[in-house]
């Protein structure tokens, strides 16, 4: 049995796989140094969507040791993911963790969080306090999405509101170094472990969302399931962000929205989802009038009619 299985999933980021390998696999080595002989019992995956930039032949090269899948298509972050946690579980790992490409494990953070789900048996998934490149703040925990949401991000609302309750956020302070393990509705995908029994009571990730909202959709699952979720401050992850998806800027916009729109559709009710719909295409349609790029005019029209759906 593993204690730990990591999994990464690239897509044209091989400078920034190689950097979160680099620093999975100096973490684990610190660790067992620490300990006087093994750390934790751990596999490392990499899964590459179909890279051009030469990622599965860098990963054969300098992580022989990684177990890497090299698609030939690109399956999308559930699609990814799902692939390396079924190959894995045959070697039963307790835990499985899901790191962004473009994410650097600082000191113990994944034995942290092993430690942490070790002593909370009801905790299914917990996820790491994420920082910016320079060190400074990053939100890693999120109330579940609401209808206020959806207005912050897509009307003149004052900008004071986007670090409240409203806009899903926690307290600031509640993410310092020597803060307490706090409840949350889901972490950010970027960097999260989850309990492999947990996986066992809800299912892998759901593929129909190809990019964002898969971790939203998965902890909804688990919160309903009965499991808890977690921010652990103590477990610190670099996150720089958006690396991939700026490389396709408005597609990535349009992907997001059809995500939104799909995990409502799944977990509101209709009168909720019907006013959701209404909200969202009249702010993507405010938008396209307001803007002078055809780009994002086409993308905020793409959006909108996204949300044309029962």
């Amino acid at each position: 049995m593993l204690d730990l299985a990591v999994i990464i999933v690239s897509w044209n980021v091989r400078q920034l796989v190689e950097e979160c390998l680099a620093s999975v696999y100096q973490s684990l080595t610190a660790l067992g140094s620490a300990r006087g002989g093994p750390g934790l019992a751990t596999s490392v995956w990499v899964v590459d969507n179909d890279s051009a930039d030469g990622t599965p032949e860098m990963v054969q090269e300098l992580y022989p040791q990684a177990r890497l899948i090299a698609n030939t298509e690109n399956l999308g972050f559930a699609g990814g993911n799902n692939q390396a946690i079924e190959r894995s579980l045959p070697e039963t790992p307790r835990y499985l963790m899901l790191l962004n490409p473009d994410t650097v494990v600082r000191g113990r953070a994944l034995e942290t969080l092993v430690k942490f789900l070790d002593r909370t048996p009801n905790a299914g998934m917990a996820g790491a306090r994420l920082v910016h490149g320079d060190g400074s703040f990053q939100h890693s925990g999120f109330r579940f999405p609401g209808l206020a949401q959806i207005l912050l991000d897509l009307y003149p609302l004052p900008a004071r509101l986007h670090e409240t309750r409203l806009n899903g956020r926690y307290p600031r302070s509640w993410y310092e170094d020597a803060a307490p393990p706090f409840q949350i509705d889901h972490p950010l995908g970027a960097a999260v472990m989850v309990r492999r029994e947990a996986i066992a009571t809800v299912g892998l990730l759901d593929t129909r969302f190809f990019m964002y909202c898969e971790e939203i959709d998965w902890a909804m699952r688990m919160k309903t399931a009965g499991w808890d979720i977690y921010c652990v401050p103590e477990a610190e992850i670099i996150h720089l962000g958006a690396q991939s998806t700026s490389q396709i800027e408005a597609t990535s916009f349009v992907n997001l929205w059809r995500s939104r729109c799909r995990l409502y559709r799944k977990h509101s009710s209709r009168p909720r989802m019907c006013l959701a719909r209404w909200l969202v295409r009249l702010g993507m349609r405010i938008k396209a009038l307001q803007t002078d790029s055809e780009t994002l005019r086409s993308a905020y029209r793409e959006a909108r009619d996204a949300w044309n759906c029962e």
